[in-house]
């Protein structure tokens, strides 16, 4: 037993030296990944945190969600100094949407971490590539895939620390 803990151990020591991304998941699996959720609709964000649950997959671990339900709020606790993993947006939300809000992080935050916008229409993820958001995910929400898409869209992009 204690042989397969030793090569396990140099494993993954060895794959966190050799795969930044890797590393990054398993450090993020060691604390919880926080993540930011802005909309000015309560009934978005109880949906959101609802699909998301306590865990979004087992290699990220737990997470805690701050609720934010102006752009103003949300400003001024980044400029305050705090970090987020994660950023999910509203982009219907008024009356400052999300998708103006994720263009202003990513071009005024240092090391922003990865933010994902919700749109009302899958037409409308062209406003998201403009925004420079890394994810979309198209209403209504759906909470059976939200977490999944959430997961795979954390797996293709590192996660700021």
């Amino acid at each position: 037993m204690k042989r397969i803990t030793t090569y396990w151990l140099r494993l993954s020591k060895d794959l966190r030296a050799s795969t930044p991304r890797i590393a990054s998941i398993m450090e993020t699996s060691h604390r919880k990944l926080k993540i930011a959720l802005y909309s000015d609709d309560s009934s978005v964000r109880a949906s959101v945190i609802t699909a998301l649950g306590k865990q979004i997959s087992p290699d990220l671990g737990a997470h805690k969600i701050l609720e934010f339900a102006t752009a103003k709020a949300l400003r001024m606790a980044v400029d305050s100094g705090a970090n987020f993993d994660l950023f999910i947006l509203d982009g219907e939300a008024v009356p400052e949407g999300g998708l103006g809000v994720a263009k202003q992080l990513k071009d005024e935050v240092f090391n922003c971490g990865v933010v994902i916008v919700l749109v009302a229409r899958s037409a409308d993820a062209w406003l998201a590539g403009w925004s420079r958001a890394e994810g979309v995910i198209s209403h209504p929400i759906d909470p059976f895939t939200l977490a999944k898409s959430v997961a795979e869209i954390l797996a293709k992009n590192p996660i700021a620390s």
